[in-house]
């Protein structure tokens, strides 16, 4: 995380740095066109382009750290691990799954969602994909 945030920081001061570059030429210049407000001109698309970069992947990773992070919090909700690292009973009322079965779960809404993307009816169970299997101890995979 220091990484993204170095090269972010760094990124916006060379993108000030050339704004500055910018005002600095087009005064020298007396606001006429030369060569020196246009390697300005550059080099400040050059440093705006490579700080939009920086500002992306910024962004990528506090995404893909928002949902670790929700995932994690999915899991232990779901198999009740909060309630036994509070010491408190789970508040929900539903009772604890095991974290293979959420993963299985997790899975068969990724394949409808991938058959929905991809033209699919819908209609097609995800329980038919060899790769998601359920478990025959919940009776609401039963039958299908």
């Amino acid at each position: 995380m220091d990484n993204i945030v170095d090269a972010l920081s760094s990124a916006y001061k060379e993108f000030v740095a050339a704004a500055a570059n910018v005002l600095e030429a087009k005064e020298l210049s007396g606001a006429q066109k030369t060569a020196a407000t246009d390697a300005a001109l550059e080099n400040f698309k050059q440093r705006w382009e490579l700080f939009r970069v920086a500002c992306d992947q910024a962004e990528e990773f506090v995404e893909s750290v928002k949902q670790r992070i929700g995932s994690e919090c999915l899991v232990d909700e779901a198999t009740g691990s909060l309630a036994g690292k509070s010491g408190q009973a789970a508040t929900t009322g539903l009772p604890p799954i095991s974290a293979v079965r959420l993963e299985q779960m997790s899975k068969a809404v990724r394949w409808l969602v991938i058959e929905l993307q991809h033209g699919g009816t819908g209609g097609t169970s995800a329980h038919a994909h060899p790769s998601v299997p359920f478990d025959a101890r919940f009776p609401e995979d039963a039958g299908q």
